[in-house]
């Protein structure tokens, strides 16, 4: 479904979807738009597209045509999802350790926009670290 969400080819595109934003959360997922888990993500992102669109708006950036932030934001997963707010990036404390990003797929499209959502009131109040309304720590319990 990569193909029904907005794709960003330059550096200078992704600035400008950061930067011109000034209501929304703006929601980029990093990766391959052929890779697996990418594909879960899509899915589930162009699924709440719609729901979000007062709050969010969503892009996709492909990390081989636009390695500028690879280094950056440490792009080494095969699936990103990261958070802006009025150029400012919004970090989220989901419980792993890693509150910059989310680096695996989603699959439930409800946590996904609760999570938008909490990215969105937070930054909202000026935060720029949210927590996330579940706890992911424990996401590969057996």
């Amino acid at each position: 479904m990569s193909y029904m969400l907005p794709h960003l080819h330059s550096g200078w595109e992704v600035d400008q979807a950061i930067l011109s934003e000034e209501d929304r959360v703006v929601v980029i997922r990093f990766g391959r738009d052929q890779d697996q888990t990418c594909m879960v993500q899509d899915e589930v992102l162009f699924g709440i597209a719609e729901k979000i669109k007062n709050f969010a708006v969503i892009y996709l950036v492909d990390i081989d045509e636009v390695p500028d932030f690879n280094s950056m934001y440490e792009l080494y997963d095969a699936c990103t999802t990261m958070f802006f707010y009025r150029n400012k990036h919004i970090m989220v404390d989901l419980g792993t350790g890693n509150n910059n990003k989310i680096n695996w797929a989603l699959a439930d499209k409800q946590e996904l926009i609760d999570i938008i959502e909490i990215v969105y009131r937070g930054a909202r109040k000026g935060r720029g670290l949210v927590v996330s309304p579940k706890d992911y720590s424990t996401k590969y319990r057996y």
